[in-house]
């Protein structure tokens, strides 16, 4: 009887440092984050950017997980681009690269995926840490996705410098 019990506590012992130490193989997952001070930066320099050439947009700023961090819709953007800036946010960080990227791609390879809240119009500009997409930023309302683009690049590069 005792050597049974023995037995079992030795066995568990066993497993149990086992599983400690599989536990310890895989590690603690570390990742960066984009902080609200930061998404608030990339939103203000975005609308900063369009309203120096003389655009109204509305700019979305998404975190890892596609959730909404920062949004700034600046006075006289059009309604429809409250919608629109979030849905080339989320395509930025959907297929990591920009969303006017994406649409080249589905037009060389049709049909493109039917991913909900995706779209293949330029403005969706992914945040990289290194080469880690952490988040994404979306523009719409100046005229011709480039420019949407050229804004949400602006508003990233406030925080370059904490991207790297």
């Amino acid at each position: 009887m005792l050597k049974n019990r023995l037995a079992v506590m030795i066995a568990s012992v066993v497993l149990l440092v086992a599983g400690s130490l599989t536990a310890l193989a895989q590690g603690l997952v570390t990742q960066k984050l984009i902080s609200a001070d930061q998404a608030n930066t990339i939103a203000r320099g975005a609308v900063d950017k369009c309203r120096a050439d003389g655009y109204h947009v509305t700019v979305t700023v998404i975190d890892e997980d596609g959730l909404l961090k920062a949004f700034l819709r600046d006075d006289g953007s059009a309604p429809h681009t409250i919608d629109f800036s979030r849905k080339k946010a989320f395509s930025a960080l959907t297929f990591r690269r920009t969303s006017a990227e994406t649409g080249k791609a589905w037009a060389e390879n049709p049909p493109a995926p039917n991913v909900d809240g995706t779209t293949g119009t330029a403005g969706g500009v992914p945040i990289k840490a290194g080469a880690v997409v952490i988040g994404a930023v979306g523009v719409s309302g100046a005229p011709g996705g480039d420019k949407d683009e050229a804004c949400a690049n602006a508003g990233i590069a406030k925080i370059a410098a904490d991207l790297k």
